[in-house]
């Protein structure tokens, strides 16, 4: 079978958008080549298998989202991604880069291949290491071991707002029910069930997410822990929790934080990132209108995370 592969010049800020809707857009695989995610050589990292000095060469100045498709699809993509991207540059307040598309043919198994050279083991937290299923990982004492496969995951972890969510998570998370919403690959549902959570509920709209985190909850052994969902937000959800988590847009965070505090069990705990530093200041606000005691703000390059609780 014949490929396509597509890619997108973007920033940093604006990769994980537009590889979702590559993704959306029926994508075997997607893979982001950026600098600001390879490793400070200048800092000692633990248990890396550092990738070969030709490939950090050979990155790209540009931040590029790659994509492949079967060639006949190729006509319908290309007129569905060039609507997308002006519409997401009109939406979105930060810096997308230049959006120039390009598209060149590839052999069957080259895209297969090529982006596992890019995606390493890496720890998330104080405990948890998430790794590729093809790499192995010198466990050390404590380490808890979380197997992705980032060739089709909606998040696979490496962003600044995932990795923000599961540091809150294992700083705050105490026991009890948990809701993660918009759970993507599952990456925090698949966290919080190695930290010890058992009765965990996962939603996200994208049906194709949802298989995606029932894959990954059945690949980690946890899957009799999750019951992972398909829907709108908590529409459907007759339930309280104890603990929930959304890593989503900052606008979604605001219009999430009434329903979620009605199903939010007093003295229960939210925490949220998918937040831009310049909507910290509208997103505490509205936290904290929504009746929340805002707890903690963690920061991480452009991104911030928030933790509440329902007093």
């Amino acid at each position: 079978m014949d490929y396509v592969e597509i890619t997108v010049s973007t920033s940093s800020l604006g990769a994980d958008a537009v590889s979702n809707e590559m993704l959306r857009l029926g994508a075997a695989g997607t893979q982001i080549l950026d600098r600001a995610d390879l490793p400070d050589p200048e800092k000692p990292v633990h248990n890396w298998e550092l990738m070969d000095q030709s490939v950090i060469d050979n990155m790209p100045e540009d931040v590029q989202v790659k994509a492949w498709y079967q060639e006949d699809e190729t006509p319908v993509i290309l007129e569905k991604l060039r609507a997308f991207l002006p519409s997401l540059r009109e939406s979105c307040q930060f810096d997308l880069g230049t959006l120039a598309v390009s598209v060149q043919s590839v052999q069957d198994t080259d895209w297969n291949e090529n982006w596992k050279k890019y995606y390493k083991p890496f720890r998330a937290g104080k405990h948890l290491v998430i790794k590729p299923s093809w790499e192995s990982w010198d466990a050390q004492e404590g380490d808890l071991i979380i197997e992705m496969d980032p060739g089709m995951a909606f998040g696979t972890g490496t962003h600044e707002t995932t990795a923000l969510c599961v540091e809150l998570i294992e700083d705050y998370y105490k026991g009890g029910s948990l809701l993660d919403v918009g759970t993507g690959s599952g990456i925090l549902a698949l966290c919080a069930a190695k930290l010890g959570a058992s009765d965990i509920t996962a939603v996200d709209i994208d049906p194709d997410a949802v298989r995606v985190a029932r894959e990954n909850a059945e690949r980690n052994g946890v899957a009799d822990k999750i019951d992972v969902r398909e829907g709108d937000l908590i529409q459907g959800l007759d339930r309280h929790f104890d603990f929930a988590a959304a890593n989503i847009l900052a606008p979604i965070v605001k219009i999430l934080l009434a329903p979620m505090y009605k199903h939010t069990v007093p003295g229960g705990l939210f925490i949220c990132s998918g937040i831009l530093r310049e909507q910290e200041e509208d997103v505490c606000a509205a936290i904290t209108a929504a009746g929340y005691t805002l707890l903690e703000v963690r920061r991480k390059n452009d991104w911030v995370a928030m933790a509440a609780r329902k007093d």
